[in-house]
């Protein structure tokens, strides 16, 4: 398996926490190789990251990104985003020519099962495969070209025919269409996929980039949401719930906050404390942070209690949200925006 991570120093100890987990749950598979689009690792933490993939015989390559923004023509608002998020776009021209298929896989992500199956995935001739993220704003979907009808997915896990990327030209596509909507777009990397890449991708199942948040979403509610999520079966979004292959901490409720409450932060903490960055103290971002998660968990549970109260809180204010950064308001936008 050819693995893609894109990282810069501060999200270092997740990726090695993600590497980690990808080792131990695929240690059967004869060959993986990583290659880490580097936006600025430390050579401290290039050396830890190292040691990781010693311990299991695997091989690792940096490949230096420079600049990402000398990579466009125009002028880049991410919205607040890391401009590290736009790495995977680049992916055609940054691996090596002898990667024709690669999985990317987001630093927050933790695997907990094997991705063979995964890993042979039939993308019966679209670019690349990926999972619907069924409560993204309507808003959001309509600035990118999609209607109510059509699926929108979350760019955190990538199967890219790498080959078909480079003979479309898809790294120019994306330039284009991102230059389009003024460089600038509510979720940069995963707009720009979405809207270029209409019709062009595969759903995968959920089980292969499970957002942390959905363990309290009901189906049918998702479906409302979004009617093109009736292209995942009941059965297989619950089996999603329950076993997980691969977990994504997109939400707000992320294992390294002090005073998270994820029902699955001690997947991320069972990981940490097997690499050269165990002990590492959560992070405090102000006061209020305790308090904000105790509220966000408790909307999560809301949200499988009483689904409509959590639509209505998105509704006012995450639009709020949205209009903001469509008229040029910069301030960083909550890592779960879209859900």
């Amino acid at each position: 398996m050819d693995i893609v991570y894109a990282s810069n120093e501060r999200y270092a100890r997740h990726l090695a926490v993600s590497m980690f987990s990808l080792f131990d749950h695929d240690q059967v598979a004869e060959r993986i190789r990583v290659f880490v689009l580097d936006m600025g690792i430390g050579q401290e933490s290039r050396q830890r990251l190292e040691q990781v993939a010693d311990g299991f015989q695997r091989e690792l390559i940096f490949i230096p990104m420079g600049d990402l923004k000398e990579r466009f023509s125009y002028e880049v608002d991410t919205g607040g985003f890391d401009i590290s998020a736009m790495g995977r776009l680049f992916v055609g021209t940054a691996l090596p020519a002898d990667v024709e298929r690669v999985l990317y896989l987001d630093c927050d992500t933790v695997v907990l099962a094997s991705l063979k199956k995964l890993w042979q995935t039939d993308l019966k001739g679209r670019l690349f495969g990926a999972v619907m993220e069924p409560t993204i704003y309507p808003a959001v979907k309509a600035s990118i070209g999609l209607g109510k009808e059509d699926p929108y997915f979350n760019s955190g896990v990538l199967l890219i025919d790498l080959a078909r990327w480079r003979a479309q030209g898809a790294e120019g596509q994306l330039v284009a269409f991102y230059g389009n909507l003024g460089g600038k777009a509510f979720a940069c990397d995963q707009d720009t996929l979405n809207g270029a890449f209409k019709g062009q991708i595969k759903v995968l199942s959920p089980r292969y980039n499970f957002f942390t948040n959905y363990r309290y979403f009901h189906y049918w509610d998702l479906v409302r949401q979004s009617p093109a999520y009736r292209a995942v079966p009941k059965k297989v979004f619950t089996r999603a719930k329950h076993h997980p292959a691969i977990l994504h901490f997109a939400g707000d409720e992320r294992p390294w906050r002090a005073g998270n409450l994820s029902h699955f932060r001690r997947a991320y903490e069972q990981y940490l404390f097997l690499t050269p960055w165990r002990g590492t103290p959560k992070e405090k971002d102000g006061k209020g942070q305790r308090l904000y998660l105790f509220a966000y968990h408790v909307m999560d549970y809301l949200t499988w209690l009483c689904p409509p109260i959590r639509w209505w809180v998105s509704g006012r204010f995450g639009m709020k949200m949205v209009e903001g950064r469509q008229k040029g308001d910069r301030k960083p936008a909550p890592a779960d925006a879209a859900s």
